[in-house]
């Protein structure tokens, strides 16, 4: 099968959890099925992602494109004109004559048999009626991001940015899965949203992987006492947004109770909130960009996941797993993911239940340590990413199959 893959970014660094779901994904798929990897490009990936990319694909394309960098005057000015549009700004914002060409003659040309679309947003780009089915891979439910982040924003200014986007999002996503020969989700939790929301027919459910060999905990230092440790790209929002929530209003409270405890906050591209939040005499670190999240996954003697916004499911869970860190998560951020409780981690949504259940791991260090020993062997048995890539492929064949379909981009 000749896969031709769409994206918005060369996936070098491989350093958030979308390019990190899609490049071990590609590396397994592409030792079985030639993989072309189409994406745009603002200059903004490592200077050898372009070389880097031969390690996930056969064939590798980009179609220059400038994003307008968020915080600048031309980016407040593109949200007042979305305002009109139809299309939500995450979306409007990646549209691109030059890439849907270039889609359309790489299909044409007769080398390619089935077209995977990964993520929502290049899916504005994608041409009607190509003759060769088209896969969704939905790494969340986009829908459901935006309309976490209307509940819980701050301000009426916020929450009405928020809901706008949320139903023009919504909109999109139910018109693009519809369109789409076949959508694979990424837990069936999401599996089943897309069904019952959008009455979506043709959808399966892949699993998140992880790379059980690089995560291991044995070629790491002891854990500190008292340590717990956050993963996460800081510049994707609902980040921002938990582990604000946390520094705030748990983060107390466990230091009352463990007043030798610390918090570090590791993640790219901080933004001054999550800066601010470092405070040596509350014990909170913020790293910002680091070259390996290992070793802070090694040294914890917790990892805390207290998202309150997001969709998909969180690879920095199956992680922090594999590192056998006892976890305490959030229901959403366990979301969609095979995990129970108190037997693989301890989920908590309330401020106070939240904070006793991470002094209860800091304090009950056996018991945390069998729960995590559970978590490691669950992930070690279960989600091996070569394992993940033949369920794609096989979710995929589902697509090549003969459907009365036609593509549509809106």
């Amino acid at each position: 099968m000749r896969i031709l893959w769409l994206k918005t970014e060369l996936l070098h660094p491989v350093d958030k959890g979308g390019r990190i779901r899609t490049y071990q994904m590609l590396r397994a798929i592409n030792k079985r099925h030639p993989v072309t990897y189409l994406t745009l490009d603002d200059g903004g990936a490592a200077p050898n992602a372009r070389e880097l990319a031969r390690e996930y694909a056969t064939h590798v394309e980009t179609v220059p494109f400038s994003v307008t960098a968020r915080g600048s005057a031309a980016f407040f000015s593109e949200l007042l004109q979305n305002l009109v549009s139809p299309l939500p700004y995450s979306i409007a914002r990646y549209r691109s004559a030059a890439f849907s060409q270039r889609v359309r003659a790489l299909v044409s040309a007769g080398n390619i048999d089935l077209v995977v679309c990964d993520f929502l947003t290049p899916w504005v780009n994608v041409p009607r009626n190509m003759g060769v089915p088209v896969v969704l891979f939905q790494h969340n439910v986009e829908a459901e991001i935006w309309r976490r982040h209307a509940e819980v924003a701050g301000n009426p200014l916020s929450r009405r940015f928020f809901g706008s986007q949320f139903k023009r999002t919504e909109d999109f996503e139910r018109k693009a899965c519809a369109a789409a020969n076949h959508v694979v989700a990424v837990s069936e939790h999401d599996a089943s949203l897309f069904r019952e929301r959008y009455g979506v027919q043709s959808v399966s459910a892949v699993p998140t992987g992880v790379d059980v060999e690089y995560f291991n905990p044995a070629v790491f230092a002891e854990r500190v006492p008292g340590r717990l440790i956050f993963t996460g790209s800081m510049d994707w929002m609902p980040n921002v947004d938990g582990v604000t929530w946390f520094a705030r209003e748990i983060w107390p409270r466990v230091r009352a109770a463990r007043p030798d405890a610390t918090f570090v906050i590791v993640g790219r591209n901080p933004p001054a909130a999550v800066r601010e939040l470092a405070n040596p005499a509350m014990g909170v670190e913020v790293t910002g960009t680091v070259p390996d999240v290992r070793p802070y996954l090694g040294s914890g003697s917790g990892f805390v996941v207290p998202l309150r916004v997001g969709g998909g499911t969180r690879l920095k869970i199956y992680e922090a797993m594999a590192m056998e860190c006892p976890i305490v998560s959030t229901t959403i951020g366990a979301e969609g993911l095979p995990v129970h409780d108190g037997e693989h981690l301890r989920i908590a949504d309330d401020v106070e239940t939240f904070a006793a259940m991470c002094v209860n791991v800091l304090n009950d260090v056996s018991k945390s340590q069998d729960m995590a020993a559970r978590a490691a062997t669950l992930v070690r048995e279960s989600f091996g990413w070569d394992a993940v890539a033949d369920q794609f492929v096989e979710s995929c064949a589902t697509a090549c199959l003969p459907q009365p379909h036609s593509q549509s981009v809106t």
